[in-house]
């Protein structure tokens, strides 16, 4: 098929007006895996197709973009700057939309690859093409993200590529609109921060000019804001993610709104606010400063918890999980983290999930959908080298059996998922003590089989049979 594709492309270059070609050329694209694309992709000769962009046709102008998007997918970045890039300048200034978005995506992808080298950084910003781009971002607001986006993308790589990219103004005037009264425009844009803050560099620069605390202050000002619920989720987000990639307890004592908020969201009827509120407290309860912080909050966090046993127990199955993965976190510490104060407070909060918390997930992972089936295993798996789960788990009835038996999973995930469990059930110093040796050896046995062991049924002779 790909070379059916090849010999269309050609008669396409060769014609003026190439309309069924353009047809017969896109629907044979539909059909042809990109891993065959990519072998010919040495033969693709696409200046053509750029051409044709510029004649005022506009079926011909659909068809050529909806062909470059699939066609551009198999070249690689670099190759696409090196011999398409006036056309993508070109492509920049062009009266349709379409072909707008097209290149610039096409040159998003191109340029963060060139910004990885010095000299590609300099090529980048002492050439008109960032005018170009100044000027495409007035298009639509699209348009203007993404510009936005390869910003980011290149400020991430390096200080010396922040410094480049803040120079050009284009930083600046993402942060304006972070903070500017428009509340659709905050919500993307605090997606795009988020992932400059990811850097260490990216968060240095956010807390000199100030971001941070600006940030801050607008979830302050959220109360009294109707239209809070737009942005409000991407904001609590943002600290979320700045809190463990820096300290918990330092975020958390510098920004105390943000813990504030974070519990006042999981008390809303709002399941898109609830799920944030979930999300964060696993991100938060992630590592051992997190938990001692959440600890830190006493009785409140136990309610909390009490309200997360709730919603993994009635939520819809979406919110269900969200609410199993943060348990997951939250409970989960490895063996050299292991104090006998941190698995006392382990201990206490999972009695706060539920009257019977080994009983409710129990629960959860049998009913019939194996995302929930998966995501409970996954609670099992993370208290499973804590003394004290053991103990629940081996004086639960059914529950040692229920570890052992492989007919409960069906697929892939469930099987390696179960697997998990049993390994880290086996791997623990103080399972044999506490499961006693028997048990220790099926575990072991399980373990060694692997996830996908499938028993042999044993056929017994019977006498004059044929």
């Amino acid at each position: 098929m790909a070379v059916q594709a090849l010999a269309l492309l050609r008669e396409v270059s060769r014609l003026e007006a190439p309309l069924e070609e353009l047809r017969a050329l896109h629907s044979v694209l539909q059909t042809v895996p990109l891993s065959e694309l990519r072998e010919q992709a040495a033969e693709l000769r696409l200046g053509p197709l750029f051409s044709l962009l510029n004649e005022n046709h506009r079926e011909q102008t659909t068809l050529c973009v909806s062909i470059l998007e699939r066609l551009l997918q198999a070249m690689e970045p670099v190759h696409v700057a090196r011999n398409l890039g006036a056309d993508l300048q070109r492509g920049l200034t062009h009266p349709d939309d379409s072909v707008k978005i097209l290149t610039l995506s096409q040159a998003i992808k191109s340029l963060s690859r060139i910004s990885l080298t010095q000299a590609g950084l300099e090529a980048l910003f002492e050439s008109n093409l960032l005018d170009d781009l100044k000027r495409v971002m007035k298009t639509n607001d699209i348009v203007r993200y993404r510009v936005y986006e390869l910003i980011v993308e290149i400020s991430s790589v390096s200080p010396e590529s922040l410094t480049y990219c803040t120079t050009s103004g284009l930083v600046t005037q993402l942060l304006r609109e972070l903070t500017g009264e428009d509340v659709l425009v905050r919500a993307t844009c605090i997606e795009m921060v988020t992932s400059l803050a990811y850097t260490h560099h990216g968060r240095q620069y956010l807390a000199q000019e100030g971001v941070i605390d600006q940030i801050s202050n607008i979830i302050v000002g959220a109360d009294s804001d109707p239209f809070s619920s737009f942005y409000l989720p991407g904001f609590v987000k943002f600290f979320g993610n700045l809190a463990i990639m820096d300290s918990p307890q330092q975020i958390c004592e510098r920004y105390p709104i943000f813990v504030e908020k974070v519990f006042e969201m999981t008390e809303s009827q709002d399941p898109t606010m609830i799920g944030v509120a979930v999300d964060t407290i696993g991100i938060l309860g992630s590592n051992v400063e997190g938990k001692q912080v959440l600890q830190k909050t006493g009785t409140r966090f136990e309610r909390l918890l009490m309200k997360i046993g709730y919603q993994a127990k009635n939520a819809s199955t979406e919110l269900k999980i969200r609410c199993l993965d943060a348990i997951s976190s939250i409970f989960y510490i490895s063996p050299e983290q292991q104090t006998d104060d941190l698995l006392r407070m382990t201990e206490s909060w999972f009695s706060s999930l539920s009257r019977d918390p080994l009983e409710l997930f129990r629960g959860i992972s049998n009913q019939p959908f194996p995302e929930l089936h998966c995501a409970a295993l996954k609670v099992f798996t993370a208290i499973a080298n804590q003394p004290w789960a053991q103990k629940l788990m081996f004086n639960s009835p059914g529950f040692v059996e229920y570890v052992m038996d492989r007919s409960v999973e069906h697929d892939k995930a469930s099987k390696d998922a179960k697997y998990e469990l049993v390994k880290a059930l086996a791997n623990s110093k103080t399972i044999a003590e506490i499961f006693g040796n028997p048990n220790y050896l099926r575990l072991r046995t399980y373990l060694s089989e692997g996830p996908y062991y499938v028993k042999p049924i044993s056929t017994t002779a019977v006498e004059g049979a044929e």
